[in-house]
This record gives C-alpha cells, sequence and structure tokens, in this order.
C-alpha cells in the first residue's frame, strides 16, 4: 500500500453510499498530492478536501514518459445502470491500494441535475467512491457555474446584438463598435481582428475600411430562425423546455421562441472537455457557431466579440480537480460532457496530467458514458483523435442481470421492484444475452486495444451465471474476464481485476486504429458508425439532407462524427435488446458542435433538459444542523 491509502473496514450488508462516504475521514488533499509529487506550486487548495491542479504542471513534467492508459465502458445497460463508474473507482482502489501501483482515476463531474432529480450522484457506489461525496455532487469547485455563466453571457450577447442591429444603421453601428478616443481616433479591438481576418479584410484602422467593408464588419445580420444557442442551468425543469424571450417594453417586436438546456449540455461544457490547454480552449471557445447570418453564412462567438471573455470566464475551470477514493488513491474530476449529444468523456488535460504523474508502470483509469457502442466509441474517435493518446486497454462492465434482459428477460424499469427472472437463476437467459456483450468485445477490440470483461457481480447471481458470462466473453475474444466485487469489498473486491488491466496493458501490441478517416464526407462517417451498431444502412430525414449539405457548404466535413442515440439499445429502437441487425438507422436531423470540434446527427428525440418526477430525491436531502454533514445523498 501507498502510504495515502487505507485500509477499510467493510461490513455487510452493503449500507447506504452516503453513510459509507460519512465514515471514512477524507485525508488532507495535500497528502494526496504529495503522493503524486505535485508540489504546493502545481496546485491550489478549494478547502481541505479538493484543490485544483494547475495545467503549468506539464510545463515541469511535459516531457516524461505515460504511464498506462485504461478506459471503462460497458455493455448495453438496463436503466438501473450497470456499474460502470463503481467498477472505475473500485478498479483504482485494487491498484493503488493493494497492487502497489501509482494510479489516477479520471472521471466526469456529475450534474446536479440527477443529484436532485431521479438517479442520484455519481461518485461510484458502495464500498467503491470518490470522496467527500457531498462535496463531488454538489458545487465542487464551480466548474459548472462557470460554464453556465459563459453560456449564459453569449446568450445574452446573441439578442443582444440582434436587437441593435434592429434599430440602428450601417454607420451608427459601426461607429458604436469603434468609438473614438479623446483625440477622436476610433481603432479596432484585438478581437477585432479575427472578424476582418475572416472577411478577408486586412486593414488595421477603422477609417480605412470602404462603406462596404464597415457594413460587412458591423452588420452580422444573424437570422433568428437560425440560433441554435441556448441558455442553461443546473437543475432539472421541464417547463424551460419551451419559452419565449423578449417580452419586455423595451424589446417590442423581438419575440423569440427558445429553450434552457441542462448546463452539462452546453458546447462550453465540450470545448471544455475536448481541449488541450489554455490557448486552444481560447481558439474553441471563439470558433463556436451559434447560428447562421440571413446568407447562410456561420456566426461565432468571436465575430460577436465575446470569445476572449467567455475564456476569462472559464479561467480556472480548465484546471482539474484533485481529490480521493474511499482508499486514499488519487482521482482528477474534470468535465461532464452529455453522452448522446456530446461525446460522454472527461477531460483530456486531465488525463494528460495523469499519465505523466504516475509515469511508466502507473495507470489511468477513466471512464466514458453509457455503453460502449456511444461512450467508448466516442473515447476513441473523438477523444483519442484530438488528444493523441493511445489507451493500452479497455474495460467492459457486465452484469447477469443486464444479459438477462438482452437475452429476452422482462422490462427493467427504474423505481421498480426486479421481475423474478432478475433474481433466481436463469442460465438461458444469460447464455442468450451474452449476444450484446460479444458485439461489445468485438467493436472494441477492432480499435487495437486488448479488452478485459468486468462481471460486475450482484448478490442474487449465482455462480453458474457469472461463470457462463466469464465464459462467454473469452470465447468473444476478451483478452481476459473476471468477476468482480468491489461494491461490496472495495479495491480488494476488484484486485483480480486489476491483474488482468495490467497483464492486459503489459501486453497491448497494436496501434490505435480508428473506425473512419476524417477526410471523407459526413454520411460516409455516419454509415461506418452505423455498420458497427448493426444496420444494413442509414435513412436521413429532408432536414438531416439539408443540414449536411449547409455544414458541407460551410467546410465542416473534417470533424468527428458524435451520434445521439438511445444508450438502451445498439440500433434507435430502445425496445430491441441483444445484439440487433439488419435495421436501417433514421437520421433525425444533424447539428454541429464546431467549437468543440464534431458533427452531431440525432437518432430519434434527445431531451437536453430533463424533467424532476413525483417524488425527486431532494426529498432525502437535508442536513444535520449539529454537524454540518449532508444527509440523504444517494
Amino acid at each position: 500500500m501507498g502510504k495515502t491509502t487505507r485500509k477499510l473496514e467493510v461490513v455487510s450488508p452493503v449500507p447506504a453510499d452516503i453513510d459509507i462516504a460519512n465514515s471514512v475521514q477524507p485525508l488532507h488533499i495535500s497528502e494526496i498530492a504529495q503522493e503524486l509529487n505535485l508540489s504546493s506550486q502545481h496546485y491550489d487548495l478549494y478547502g481541505k478536501y479538493k484543490a485544483k491542479v494547475l495545467l503549468s504542471v506539464l510545463d515541469e513534467i511535459g516531457g516524461s514518459e505515460d504511464g498506462y492508459y485504461v478506459v471503462v465502458g460497458g455493455i448495453t445497460p438496463t436503466p438501473l445502470g450497470e456499474g460502470k463508474s463503481t467498477t472505475t473507482v473500485g478498479l483504482c482502489q485494487a491498484l493503488g491500494a493493494f497492487l502497489d501501483k501509482k494510479v489516477v482515476t479520471c472521471v466526469r463531474q456529475p450534474s446536479q441535475g440527477p443529484t436532485f432529480g431521479i438517479k442520484g450522484g455519481a461518485a461510484g457506489g458502495g464500498y467503491s467512491q470518490v470522496i467527500p461525496m457531498d462535496e463531488f455532487n454538489l458545487h465542487l469547485t464551480g466548474d459548472i457555474h462557470a460554464i453556465t455563466a459563459a453560456n449564459n453571457l453569449l446568450a445574452a450577447a446573441i439578442d443582444t446584438r440582434i436587437f441593435h442591429e434592429s434599430t440602428q444603421s450601417d454607420k451608427a453601428l459601426f461607429n458604436r463598435l469603434c468609438p473614438p478616443n479623446k483625440e477622436g481616433k476610433r481603432k479596432f479591438c484585438d478581437i477585432m481582428f479575427r472578424r476582418l481576418k475572416k472577411l478577408g479584410i486586412d486593414k488595421t484602422a477603422p477609417e480605412d475600411l470602404t462603406p462596404e467593408e464597415s457594413s460587412k464588419f458591423a452588420r452580422l445580420d444573424i437570422d433568428p430562425a437560425s440560433v441554435t444557442w441556448r441558455r442553461v442551468m443546473d437543475v432539472n425543469d421541464r417547463f424551460l423546455r419551451k419559452i419565449t424571450i423578449g417580452q419586455g417594453p423595451e424589446e417590442k417586436g423581438m419575440v423569440r421562441e427558445t429553450a434552457f438546456d441542462i448546463s452539462v449540455a452546453s458546447e462550453i461544457m465540450a470545448v471544455l472537455a475536448l481541449t488541450t490547454s489554455l490557448a486552444d480552449m481560447r481558439e474553441r471557445l471563439g470558433k463556436m457557431v451559434v447560428g447562421n447570418s440571413k446568407a447562410g453564412d456561420p456566426v461565432t462567438a468571436d465575430d460577436l466579440g465575446v470569445g476572449g471573455a467567455l475564456t476569462v470566464l472559464m479561467k480556472d475551470a480548465i484546471n482539474p480537480t484533485l481529490m480521493q477514493t474511499l482508499e486514499g488513491t488519487p482521482v482528477l474530476v474534470h468535465a461532464g460532457p452529455f453522452a448522446n449529444i456530446a461525446h460522454g468523456n472527461s477531460s483530456i488535460v486531465a488525463d494528460k496530467i495523469a499519465l505523466k504523474l504516475v509515469g511508466p508502470g502507473g495507470f489511468v483509469v477513466t471512464e466514458a458514458g453509457f455503453g460502449s457502442d456511444i461512450g467508448t466509441e466516442k473515447f476513441m474517435n473523438i477523444k483519442c483523435r484530438y488528444s493523441g493518446l493511445k489507451p493500452q486497454c479497455a474495460v467492459i462492465v457486465a452484469t447477469v442481470r443486464a444479459l438477462k434482459m438482452h437475452g429476452g428477460g422482462p422490462q427493467v424499469t427504474a423505481g421498480r421492484p426486479l421481475d423474478k427472472a432478475y433474481v433466481t437463476e436463469n442460465l438461458g437467459l444469460v447464455e442468450a444475452g451474452c449476444v450484446n456483450l460479444a458485439r461489445h468485445i468485438s467493436n472494441t477490440k477492432a480499435y487495437g486495444v486488448n479488452v478485459v470483461v468486468a462481471v460486475n457481480a450482484f448478490s442474487t447471481d449465482t455462480e453458474a451465471e457469472l461463470n457462463a458470462v466469464k465464459n462467454a466473453a473469452l470465447a468473444a475474444g476478451a483478452f481476459d474476464s473476471v468477476i468482480c466485487t468491489h461494491h461490496a469489498h472495495g479495491g480488494k473486491g476488484a484486485v483480480d481485476l486489476g491483474i488482468a488491466v495490467q497483464k492486459a496493458c503489459e501486453n497491448a501490441t497494436q496501434s490505435l486504429k480508428f473506425l473512419y478517416p476524417l477526410d471523407i464526407g459526413i454520411k460516409d462517417k455516419i454509415e461506418a458508425i452505423a455498420k458497427s451498431y448493426g444496420a444494413d444502412g442509414v435513412e436521413y430525414s429532408e432536414e438531416a439532407e439539408k443540414q449536411i449539405e449547409m455544414y458541407t457548404k460551410q467546410g465542416f466535413t473534417n470533424l468527428p462524427i458524435c451520434m445521439a442515440k438511445t444508450q438502451y439499445s445498439f440500433s434507435h429502437d430502445a425496445g430491441k435488446k441483444g445484439a440487433p441487425s439488419g435495421f436501417i438507422l433514421p437520421i433525425r436531423d444533424v447539428r454541429a458542435s464546431i467549437g468543440a470540434g464534431f458533427i452531431y446527427p440525432l437518432v430519434g428525440t434527445m431531451s437536453t433538459m430533463p424533467g424532476l418526477p413525483t417524488r425527486p430525491c431532494f426529498y432525502e436531502i437535508d442536513i444535520d444542523t449539529s454537524t454540518g454533514k449532508v444527509i440523504g445523498l444517494s
């Protein structure tokens, strides 16, 4: 065990997550930092148990060798989830606290929406958790609040610009954008040169522009119907899914229908996750497209003059947050993009820092959202493309429960008791459902990584069922398959998984193979991904065809694809379990996150603002006023 790792006192049955989290006294975060050889100038403290690791650490250690890189995905899940986060944390506790390896867990920051809504927190579970649990799930170090502020500043800038352009002549607009100083001289501010360059105007003084050039520069002429940028907040609120703005007396005639998204659905979150440096983030934020001009040209944040201000609001958010697991192993928490309309992975900068900190022979384990068909695919084809990093091993988390569902078992519904088929032995259902696992294994192996299957065991699973899954995984080509009990036993329950992952990394020989090249058409890339789902072809709506034509004309064809589809099936139909094939994948619409750097086709309807149920999680959440401790988080 390392100096900071601690022995867990495990009890059975497993208590509530918050009770376990509150039973362990976290180490001061400076001790965790010291174990990673981080000196005090490399991080800023946020209280006793959190710190922001500064990107400047890469200036010192950037030349050192990387450790092993492991991504954790899963089979197609039930609505209850199959324990990917718990497995990610449990594996790291095993590697650090029992196998004496340098290890860093890299995970996404959870939205507060689910914390107070249906799902609860996202710090792992049982004896495999990130702590302090309440700080992890509530506010953390303010990154999501920074994203909210930056997103809404841009939203305000868009509507304000439309408003002012509607009431002013070209000359008045230009004069207000470039006001004279005390000497009567007008000048461009730095950000304006970006727009001038985009327009092909190489003049540096406002008075040198022709009337036509000054008009082109000053008037963005945004088509209100084309605006895709929405306001955001980090709360589930169904009544903000469709709203009308501009109803004040001073904005008369400027009424526009729009909506709120939840903050983690903002493109700024995806930018944060895919950026590689402060300079790169500045460029990405400036390139975000918010809509089109009436002539059909894309309008960006830099066209609005706000890219620099957005970066200022995000300057601290770019630094990952250092935390710890129950067993004292280090965790970097950073970014939390949606896994459907975005790529569902934690940040590149956190992974890069972690790989240098653990060094050769160490391990960085990160989690990809949803099943491997979505999360791992996007990890490989989007995240690794931008980071230049290559994983040696991919873990696929499987459960007997989910495989029974894929084998034809009854419907699994969150909040309802499980059917008896899921709590009594049924080898037939398990074996039939392993076709889902087999496809995830073959798809993941195609990237050139070794695949280890982690069978996340539940108390109702029988030995015969668990062994059936293990054997099916090996038959499908997994490097290894291991039964795990980390939820009930912490790192000790994932030691065999840790050993298997270590061997898989040490035996990795292939280079990373992407599913598609970037220099082919948008449709060709979509069809390559659809084929990996088992589809025979793709069908595009009229709207999707129109959008693909527009993005091609605007020069965005060289971007990777981020498919937004249900996580509950390989197909577009959540009811099609197992490994469906021969279907036609319908593309309803195609949208783009140009700053983040991907095109996202919509397969069906995607909600970007969740609602609250009749009995939300907030009923249970309160504070012990005598101790100040949070109670009731799940």
